[in-house]
């Protein structure tokens, strides 16, 4: 799940200045002598099919590696209670946090250097290269992917079928750029009554996906020049495409009825309950408007992002597993295990294996679809077995998938998210939900404003 909260300039100073503390979590020696780690990879309690899944990890952890005492520790990363956290010394051995993260927390000292454990195991060159940059600095690995994904857009393909909106072959007649877009949201509502489009203006995951938007419309919002960084926030390209969404609002009047009340879990309740028939969604959330909203697994496509004047490309994000920057090698080590035992890592054996189809088993027996990872490891025999589970619990249409597979692995479809990502998104949905509630918001006059202010924060 992602989450989006603003990085307050104290919290962004700290991140800075912070040395690497010594007290900051990990986990130790027991009294008994054995090694002893918290998993804040453990599932949160309301995810209880995941918790019976990872108390059969633990339990075969347990009984390969008795001298390991692993200690459930759930943890949901937060930028805004991160640093209590650790430097209180309540971090887990190892736990989750997003791709923007890693930058700061590296800086800060916050997490461990891990890159001699990867290389021991072989795994440094067997991650997908634009990854391991993003978990790097000065040729130093802190971290490795358990996930990535790339945006998309999720369809509700009942409501296509009710607008009429489907191809001769059986697959839904999805819009190929925004114009199409808009187009095919006045069809769905005319013919539906529902919303064609769920659009986010609530909070920071607002601003994360008109970026994406924008970018087709040839917005780059950060440039570099002589060593200084440029806010764009006001440029054309990003005036035509805050203009795309204004009109979606009302020129097509297209959205659901209140876009400043939906954020990310509301975008996928509407496509899940069929409230709307268009969300930017990823691969990796295919589990949220389905098991986690009703939609029947056979009812859901993922297709490409649509493309834009200047472009079509896909934002790419996803989660790494890091360490305590206090953890041991032995805890480091411990820690690796268990993930292996999850099958999150490119290891190809019996282990892993097991661990993939358990994951699979659970989405197929949920109502998700069961359909291909994102390459974040590119080792061959690792990428043949994750295709082959998919393949032994497949519970969909791969047509309604493949077209969203074939565009982010097209060279230069993918790009990481923009320098100061939360900064940028809390002001760009400042803009949203003035030009979603005024008819008469000057699209111009509130950039402007927006660059100012991401100007002032980019230089402190």
């Amino acid at each position: 799940m992602k989450k989006f909260l603003f990085l307050a300039p104290a919290l962004a100073l700290l991140f800075a200045v912070s040395p690497l503390f010594a007290g900051g979590g990990g986990g130790g020696r027991s009294g008994s002598g054995k090694t002893t780690i918290k998993l804040g990879v453990w599932p949160i309690d309301t995810e209880p099919q995941q918790i019976a899944m990872h108390e059969g990890f633990l339990k075969e952890f347990k009984q390969r590696y008795p001298d390991v005492n692993a200690i459930p520790a759930a943890y949901e990363y937060a930028v805004d209670t991160f640093v209590p956290l650790a430097e209180s010394g309540q971090l887990p051995t190892v736990f989750t946090t997003w791709f923007t993260e890693p930058p700061k927390l590296i800086n800060g000292g916050f997490v461990r250097d891990i890159t001699d454990e990867l290389k021991a195991l072989g795994w440094d060159t067997k991650m997908n290269p634009a990854v391991r940059e993003l978990l790097s600095k000065n040729g130093r690995i802190y971290g490795f992917p358990r996930d990535s994904y790339a945006l998309g857009l999720h369809l509700n393909v009942d409501l296509f079928r009710k607008a009429g909106l489907m191809e001769a072959n059986g697959v839904p007649k999805y819009p190929k750029t925004w114009d199409e877009l808009a187009q095919a949201a006045v069809t769905i509502k005319q013919k539906t009554g529902s919303a064609g489009l769920c659009l986010l203006a609530k909070d920071n995951a607002g601003g994360w996906h008109f970026v994406q938007i924008a970018w087709g419309f040839g917005a780059n919002f950060v440039v570099e020049q002589g060593g200084k960084r440029i806010g764009q926030v006001n440029s054309p390209e990003v005036v035509a495409a805050m203009q795309y969404i204004k009109d979606l609002k009302w020129k097509y009047d297209v959205l659901t009825a209140d876009p400043t009340s939906e954020d990310w879990g509301t975008g996928f309740r509407a496509i899940g309950t069929g409230a709307a028939a268009m969300y930017i969604g990823a691969n990796d959330a295919v589990a949220q408007p389905t098991r986690n909203n009703g939609l029947p697994v056979g009812d859901l496509a993922l297709v490409p992002i649509p493309a834009g004047p200047k472009g079509q490309f896909s934002l790419m994000g996803g989660t790494p597993f890091v360490f305590a920057p206090n953890a041991t090698t032995e805890e480091v080590t411990a820690g690796i295990r268990y993930i292996e035992i999850m099958g999150s890592t490119p290891e190809v054996n019996e282990t892993t294996l097991k661990g993939m189809r358990a994951g699979a088993q659970l989405n197929k027996t949920d109502g998700v679809p069961v359909i291909r990872g994102f390459p974040v490891w590119t080792d061959a025999a690792y990428v043949k077995a994750q295709t082959d589970v998919a393949n032994e619990f497949k519970n969909v249409d791969d047509r309604f998938y493949a077209d969203y597979f074939n565009i982010v692995a097209k060279p230069g479809n993918l790009r990481t998210e923009e320098q100061n990502a939360q900064d940028l998104y809390s002001e760009l949905t400042k803009v949203l939900q003035a030009v979603i509630t005024d008819r008469n918001a000057n699209v111009q006059t509130l950039l402007d404003t927006a660059q100012r202010n991401f100007q002032r924060l980019l230089d402190q």
